[in-house]
Order: structure tokens, then sequence, then C-alpha cells
């Protein structure tokens, strides 16, 4: 079992708190009743999240925490006491930030970046705003086009700083972004190159061929839906293939050189139409 994850439990009994699941030799775990499925029956298996209540015992519940163990995210401080903060990540009990994990005197209402751990000494799930310390500095293993799971964590002049695979340090350049993002989010990523202090280069659109690929195919729906013709060619603006299409110019002529070659489509100086 994993405190501060998601479990697969076997249902053993049911009384009037709630569900007991198998939890080994630690004995059986508390579902309570209000996070119970209605078609939850014993001997049946279900998904739960495991933390601490307020008296330190393992219980489960249903309700989806914003991140988990080992997550990198951005929280909301909900209240603050003489030990610490406590963050709202979408469970009923808070979660715990002592003031030793802070880098600066965290505030009610304002949202930081955070990673979820296990404290060491006392073996409850805490959030540390100290995010250096759980960053390898080891040389990441990826190659160009590689995929990968980003959290995206600073805006600076450049573009955005991120964590890459919730362990390595990555920034996207402005140029590079062609859709809304924003801090705290998490969502996929692109490797253009690893650098030689390890940090990484990232984009947000495939690079190089499989990109084209899938820019094509966006470029062929478009058409489907719009009566076979599209209003950007070669001449067209930048800003305009970008609010179509999220690509940049570049990758849009070529997209479009491709689909040409493969007489899928007719480019004239109107724009572009389908090849019946």
């Amino acid at each position: 079992m994993l405190l501060g994850s998601y479990n697969t439990l076997r249902i053993n009994r049911s009384t009037d708190l709630g569900l007991f699941l198998e939890g080994g030799p630690e004995g059986d775990i508390l579902l309570p009743r209000k996070y119970c499925p209605a078609n939850a029956n014993v001997g049946d298996d279900i998904e739960v999240f495991l933390y601490l209540d307020h008296e330190e015992r393992l219980i489960a519940t249903t309700e989806r925490p914003f991140a988990t163990v080992g997550d990198f995210a951005r929280l909301q401080v909900a209240w603050v006491n003489q030990h610490g903060a406590f963050l709202n990540w979408g469970l009923t009990k808070d979660l715990f930030c002592p003031f030793r994990e802070q880098n600066e005197k965290m505030e009610v209402g304002r949202y930081y970046n955070i990673y979820i751990t296990i404290d060491r000494d006392t073996y409850r799930i805490m959030a540390s705003a100290r995010l250096g310390r759980y960053l390898s500095s080891e040389r990441p293993p990826y190659r160009h086009g590689d995929s990968v799971k980003i959290f995206i964590a600073q805006r600076t002049d450049n573009g955005y700083r991120v964590i890459v695979d919730n362990k390595y340090r990555g920034i996207i350049f402005h140029n590079q972004i062609f859709q809304p993002i924003h801090l705290g989010a998490t969502t996929t990523a692109y490797v253009d190159h690893v650098r030689d202090d390890n940090k990484i280069d990232l984009t947000l659109q495939p690079t190089g061929h499989q990109h084209t690929l899938s820019l094509a195919d966006t470029i062929i729906d478009y058409l489907h839906t719009h009566d076979g013709f599209c209003p950007l060619a070669d001449k067209s603006s930048a800003d305009a293939i970008m609010a179509t299409f999220q690509a940049s110019k570049k990758a849009y002529k070529r997209a479009i050189g491709d689909l040409y070659r493969q007489r899928l489509i007719i480019i004239t100086d109107e724009g572009i139409r389908l090849n019946n």
C-alpha cells in the first residue's frame, strides 16, 4: 500500500461507519460512509486514495486530490497557524506545509508551487516549497522529439520554466508557444534538445516530421469541415495561421507542401483547396 497515492483494495466488510478495506498487516482501513459508492459490495475491489486522518490513522477516500505524493503542484493556501500553512489540495483534510519547508512565509489566498512528499520524521504527507531538493542534477535521458509530461512552474522574460516528468528542469521559450498556458498546469511537451547544463529546451508541439504529419491531418480535417477550402496560403500572415491552427508559419508551409506533393490539396493565391 502507498500512502498519499491511489490503491486498489478489496472490501472486507460493511458497517454503519462505512466500508472496511483489506489493509494487510496494518489491519482493515476505513472508507467512511460518505465516500462509499452506492454500488460497492463486500468482495469488490475499489480504487481509493490513502492518507492519515486528524488522529493520524490510515484512512481511505474516493475523493481525488489535485496531486499525489511525488507530484509538483500549484496550490492555494486555505489557512495558517503557528506551525505552518495548510493548502487546499482537493480533499476534506488540507495539506500541511511546515514553516521549515517554505521559501517565504505563505499567506492565505495566495498560490505556491510545492512538491508533495512524506515527512521522514512523522510519516505524514506534507508539502514542500523547496523544489530544488526534489529535482535531479543527472543528465536527462531524452532524445529530440521525445514526449514528456511537464509542470509549468514560473514565467520569465524568455518563456516558462517547467519541471519535466517530476524530475528535471526545462524551459519553453515564448516563440515556441502557440496556445494558451498557465502556471500550475500539467501538459504534454516535446524535447527539442538537452543542454550542456542538463536543462531541457522544449516545445508544446511535436517536432520535425512528426509535427508535419500531425498538422497535416489537422489541415485536412479543417478542409473537410469548411467546404474544402482554407483561405491561408504561403503569403498569409503568421498571426492568421497561428490563430487558426496554433502552429508557426514555417510548420504550416511545410505541412501544406507535404499535402501538395501527395496531391491531396491544390495551392492557389487565395488559399488551399481539397483536390477532388
